[in-house]
């Protein structure tokens, strides 16, 4: 199916190589570039990740996304044009610089099923996790998708291994590889720039203010989740607040996130509570129940509730910068 306003988008990895497609089409040129293109497409690149080797044979033309910022991402490295999938977009619209008549909607709020990955047939699957590969929940695993013919990338930040320590600094990792892998190193060189330039910037401003205490939650229903390490525990950082939950904390030993109490927030009495949110009507009701439980707790009585995406603060997406400068601003106005 093909995107459209309100459907959530989700790309799916496959099969065989398609050297061939990046010989199609090519407009003359004179001898010596176009030795120089065919030494570039038969050309092997190969980048280290999550403690594997990924290598991708020739010009990668069929990128599946698996993430909306993901899919930012390639867009500003360059290689929208190649992008013919993208999964698990919620609600979130196609970036703007594609084509939904093009790109394929696999998926909408789960990474889509071995099959239909496999059926779009990509040369290269980019994701924020290693859970879109996870084969037991019906998944295309990183192996499947080899035999397929297709590498799969996943975000620094999101390695099994990485997730509890990663930084927002992480992505300047991303982009080097993937330029490597997409032959698009100028393009990365610049957007590397940019992004420690924007990182350097927000850390001037706030680094020298008193920081506000914070908390990030997800809310389900009455469920109440606290993110106590990893990425989004480094965005709070960077972007000058102090949460009051720690990686060293013992239930966040397992994971980033761990259930917490009422009780346990109301104790905590944050400054500034940060909500991730799937959509404006899941936003709606996490307000409405932090006001009506919460009422006495700093950041609610203080209208100091700060909404993120969800999608956005998730590993090796371009949400993630733009994620620490609204926090920075949420936390600190005047010093913007």
């Amino acid at each position: 199916m093909k995107r459209n306003s309100t459907t959530l988008v989700s790309v799916s990895l496959a099969a065989a190589a398609t050297f061939v497609l990046s010989a199609c089409g090519q407009s003359v040129t004179p001898a010596g570039e176009s030795d120089s293109a065919e030494a570039r497409t038969s050309e092997t690149r190969t980048v280290e990740n999550c403690g594997r080797s990924v290598s991708v044979a020739g010009d990668a033309q069929r990128v599946v996304s698996m993430m909306p910022g993901t899919t930012d991402l390639l867009v500003r490295l360059g290689v929208g044009d190649r992008v013919v999938a993208e999964a698990q977009s919620g609600d979130t619209p196609l970036n703007s610089a594609l084509d939904p008549d093009v790109v394929e909607v696999l998926s909408v709020d789960s990474p889509p099923s071995r099959e239909v990955l496999l059926n779009v047939a990509p040369d290269l699957v980019v994701s924020p996790t290693s859970y879109e590969f996870t084969a037991q929940q019906g998944f295309a695993s990183i192996d499947q998708l080899s035999e397929a013919g297709a590498a799969a990338y996943i975000a620094t930040a999101g390695c099994f291994d990485r997730r509890k320590t990663a930084e927002v600094t992480d992505i300047l990792d991303d982009i080097e590889k993937l330029s490597v892998l997409l032959d698009t190193e100028e393009q990365g060189a610049e957007l590397s720039n940019r992004v420690t330039a924007e990182i350097e910037e927000i850390e001037a401003a706030v680094g020298d203010r008193d920081k506000p205490t914070v908390t990030q939650l997800f809310i389900e229903g009455t469920t109440i989740s606290a993110i106590g390490a990893g990425l989004e525990y480094d965005i709070i950082q960077k972007a000058g607040g102090d949460n009051v939950f720690h990686p060293d904390s013992p239930e966040f030993s397992d994971f980033i996130a761990a259930v917490i109490s009422p009780e346990e927030l109301i104790a905590r009495n944050p400054d500034v509570i940060v909500i991730s949110v799937r959509g404006d009507a899941h936003e709606q009701a996490v307000r409405a129940f932090l006001t009506d439980r919460f009422a006495d707790v700093a950041a609610v009585r203080d209208d100091r509730i700060v909404a993120v995406s969800s999608n956005a603060v998730m590993p090796g997406t371009w949400g993630n910068i733009e994620v620490l400068r609204q926090l920075a601003e949420a936390f600190h106005p005047e010093a913007f």
